[in-house]
């Protein structure tokens, strides 16, 4: 009997051990699992279905396979905490490694570098730390080395130069030390951008440097401890990188060639050894010490050992107080000429409510308000011809009749004229802006500027589609945009306490298409135009936040018109409907006088305008956008522009959070983006015409920031 059974059971031994291997996880899958096991915490959904009943693991949260071997592992973001383990060697196909931003401690483990075809490697934004053990000079795939912000210590760049196929090598803010090896420039070729601040690295810039012709977007060493000269062939690199040596101990003259030129005084403070410009000091009035270099260097700030520290302090308190008595001057004699507006304004009838009327009568107020009635006036359809009114766009279905019979609401006041918002009656609404005074009779010149302005059609600027023109009307109709301007969105609207501040990701958007709009005007207009008077309140936000740059050529619109300066005087400040609107002349409750604060400093001496002006302000409108902040500040009785007050913080080391806006701080994902975007702003404020970036340049670099 015991013989019968002997074969049943061998049969069914057989049958569970081939179920047994059948249910079992492969070796790619016990490695991955290794990496659960170790975590101490983690977000709950992150290993859901990392199941070891599984024959592999490539339907797991976060793995990526090809022919069923693991290529892929991205966990970022995670709360991921704990050690690498070894085990993760195993993983002989592994491509790509992502677990940035996460809570990953200990050592890199050596073993990781056994996966030999690893072409990315993020792990950026944990607690790792130690030496990176050499064998990383195995990857010879390797394409992307990101391990910023970590606490990794030792020499690394010597191995990575056998990584010739690097693009994007990463290391900022660790403790790395040694130098820059020779033959890093001539060997790692394709390195599209090369980012080493915030470490220990020491020794000379060698020349091969200048040989990364691949780069496309950084070269940042600032914040280490390299010494010697600045060699000359960093100037050949390409004209799109933006280079960064701040902080270090470098000496001698700047060279002034190539892509230097383009580089502002910024790229190189922290260096109080460096002469030539950019920055402020002449070389023949340099006396090098290579001890006292290093000595000067490590002083604190504000030492009192520095006197040359003291002596720029003291400047800078001079500079202040001559704002502050500036700024005085000009506030009391705004407040005695708008007294004296007031009293000449008393005299016309008191300001009446257009909200709900229609378009003609909404022009019949204003003339009343202002005095300019005459006393037998025909009434305005009997006096505005039909024929001049002329449409822009020819698949425009309003005309003259349509728009008098129109809603009316008043929006606000410049003083280029008054703005109306208008509702047809097929619901489509207008903005149109009421120009000059009477008499003029310079037609052609009107007609040639308006027609020339109405050709312009991009998404980021606010189009031109009709105008009318006469002796006693000059009217400009454009596009109504609905969500208000970028000076509110940024600081909210006077007299309401709540506003929804913007994300980061709208606040990019704002500033790639105020750039792209500008480099239409730019580059790609037919006359290759300059706005010349850029500032927040001038950019419109559509539906979905999109800016529009609006009126362009308003000025010289004006002009044509016969708008004068006595009408301009005369014109005071008009009450706003409750609604919100994009062309209110004054949303904000800020400092006097600030649109001097967005022009460039030979704004005040070169009477033709440049599109070097327009760049400069689109630098303190970025600036703005990031600081949240006027571009006057008010540090007690003082006050110091923003272009300025960044710089000095920038000097002090202060940190990024220290400038940014307090909403922006607690995001650890965006840091990355801030920083390119505030050196791009920084290269757009640089006191040299010539040295700041062209718009397209510009428009180039941001896209790369997704």
């Amino acid at each position: 009997m015991v013989l019968l059974f002997l074969p049943i059971l061998r049969l069914a031994f057989l049958v569970s051990s081939s179920f047994g291997f059948v249910g079992s996880l492969n070796e790619e899958g016990l490695a991955l699992l290794s990496l659960k096991r170790s975590a101490n915490e983690y977000t709950e959904t992150i290993f859901s279905n990392w199941d070891s009943s599984d024959i592999n693991p490539c339907s797991w949260n976060g793995v990526g396979c090809r022919e069923d071997k693991v290529i892929s592992l991205r966990l970022p973001d995670k709360n991921l905490s704990g050690l690498l383990p070894p085990a993760l060697g195993n993983l002989s196909a592994l491509l790509h490694v992502n677990l940035r931003n996460n809570k990953l401690i200990g050592s890199l483990p050596v073993v990781f570098f056994d996966a030999m075809r690893l072409q990315s490697l993020v792990l950026s934004g944990n607690s790792l730390s130690g030496p990176i053990s050499p064998e990383i000079g195995k990857l010879k795939y390797l394409r992307t080395l990101d391990l910023s912000q970590n606490s990794f210590n030792g020499s690394i760049l010597l191995p990575l130069v056998r990584c010739n196929k690097l693009k994007l090598l990463i290391l900022s803010q660790n403790s790395f030390t040694g130098s820059i090896p020779n033959g890093l420039g001539t060997h790692l070729i394709s390195l599209q951008k090369l980012v080493l601040s915030y470490n220990r690295f020491s020794g000379s810039i060698p020349d091969d440097i200048g040989n990364l012709s691949s780069l496309e977007a950084t070269l940042d060493l600032s914040h280490n401890a390299f010494t010697g000269s600045i060699p000359p062939s960093l100037g050949t690199l390409p004209n799109r990188v933006y280079i960064d040596l701040s902080y270090n101990n470098l000496s001698g003259l700047i060279p002034q060639i190539g892509v230097l030129l383009n580089v502002g005084p910024t790229a190189f403070i922290g260096n109080p050894f460096l002469c030539g410009p950019p920055v402020k000091i002449s070389c023949s009035s340099r006396i090098l010490d290579p001890n006292s270099q290093s000595l000067l260097h490590h002083l604190p700030p504000g030492s009192a050992g520095n006197p040359a520290k003291r002596r720029r302090e003291s400047y800078k308190i001079g500079v202040f107080i001559t704002i502050a008595a500036s700024v005085t001057v000009t506030i009391f004699l705004i407040g005695l000429f708008i007294s004296h507006l007031h009293k000449k304004a008393s005299s016309c009838k008191g300001i009446q409510d257009v909200s709900g009327c229609n378009f003609k009568e909404a022009l019949m107020i204003r003339k009343d308000f202002f005095c300019f009635a005459k006393d037998d006036m025909d009434t305005l359809s009997e006096t505005m011809e039909r024929n001049n009114f002329v449409p822009l766009d020819l698949q425009d279905n309003f005309d003259l009749d349509k728009l008098l019979k129109a809603s009316a609401f008043l929006l606000g006041k410049s003083g280029n004229g008054i703005v109306y918002k208008v509702v047809l009656e097929d619901g489509q609404t207008l903005a149109v802006r009421r120009l000059g005074n009477e008499g003029s009779e310079r037609f052609k010149e009107f007609e040639s500027e308006v027609e020339a302005i109405g050709k312009l059609r991009h998404e980021n600027i606010v189009s031109l589609r009709a105008y009318y023109w006469s002796l006693e009307e000059k009217l400009l109709i454009y596009d109504y945009i609905p969500n208000g301007d970028l000076a509110t969105a940024i600081h909210g609207k006077a007299g309401i306490v709540s506003f929804s501040p913007l994300s980061w990701h709208a606040r990019l958007r704002i500033i790639k298409g105020i750039a792209r709009g500008l480099a239409y005007l730019h580059e790609f207009s037919p006359k290759k135009y300059v706005y010349g008077d850029l500032k927040p309140s001038k950019i419109l936000l559509g539906q979905n936040m999109e800016p529009l740059i609006s009126d362009f050529g308003l000025g010289r619109l004006a002009n044509k018109a016969g708008e004068s300066q006595t009408y301009q005087a005369e014109q005071t400040m008009i009450g706003t409907p409750e609604q919100e609107s994009s062309y209110e002349s004054m949303t904000i409750k800020s400092p006097a006088g600030l649109s001097s604060y967005y022009q460039a400093p030979e704004a005040s001496k070169v009477i033709k305008p440049s599109q070097k002006w327009d760049i400069y302000s689109y630098g303190v409108i970025i600036l703005e956008i990031l600081t949240a902040r006027f571009p006057l500040i008010q540090i007690g009785p003082l006050g110091i522009d923003l272009v300025q007050w960044i710089q000095l913080s920038i000097e002090k080391r202060k940190p990024l959070s220290d400038i940014l806006d307090p909403l922006l701080v607690h995001d650890l994902n965006i840091e990355e983006e801030i920083s390119a975007v505030l050196k791009v702003a920084l290269a757009c404020v640089r006191k040299s015409p010539e040295s700041r970036p062209s718009m397209r340049y510009l428009c180039d670099i941001l896209a790369k920031l997704k």
